[in-house]
């Protein structure tokens, strides 16, 4: 699934709702094993992305979804130059913690320039993520 957002600031929640969507076709169409805590996870990773996206680059947002080597792949590229980087750790700082919580949860995070921008590539595992009593939905 590739898709370009709006840049606003509803971008974000459209962007939650297409990797729901993504990942529940997976399960129903595809019969994959996608658990509701996968899911959570991706929307995590969805929204961080997307969010850093709106807020530091100018124009549209591109999104895609993928599944690979059992994992969705989430790619959210932007026209803004700069590339992200994790912050030091730092408890008295509000904010600004995206990465690093992508970097936590994500099996893969690879961020690349772009000729026009950057693309930040996240894999979130849809098996063996610990959580017992987590159960795919068929």
């Amino acid at each position: 699934m590739a898709v370009a957002l709006e840049a606003d600031g509803g971008c974000i929640a459209e962007a939650r709702r297409l990797a729901a969507s993504f990942l529940a076709g997976a399960r129903t169409e595809q019969g994959l094993a996608v658990t509701e805590r996968v899911i959570g996870l991706a929307q995590l990773v969805v929204s961080e992305l997307v969010t850093n996206a709106y807020k530091y680059a100018p124009g549209p947002v591109l999104m895609k979804l993928r599944l690979v080597e059992g994992a969705v792949e989430i790619e959210v590229w932007d026209s803004g130059p700069a590339l992200p980087a994790p912050r030091a750790a730092d408890p008295e700082r509000v904010g600004q913690h995206g990465l690093e919580i992508v970097k936590a949860v994500a099996e893969k995070l690879v961020v690349r320039q772009e000729a026009v921008g950057k693309a930040v590539t996240a894999a979130i595992p849809l098996h063996g993520n610990g959580i017992s009593g987590d159960s795919a939905r068929p």
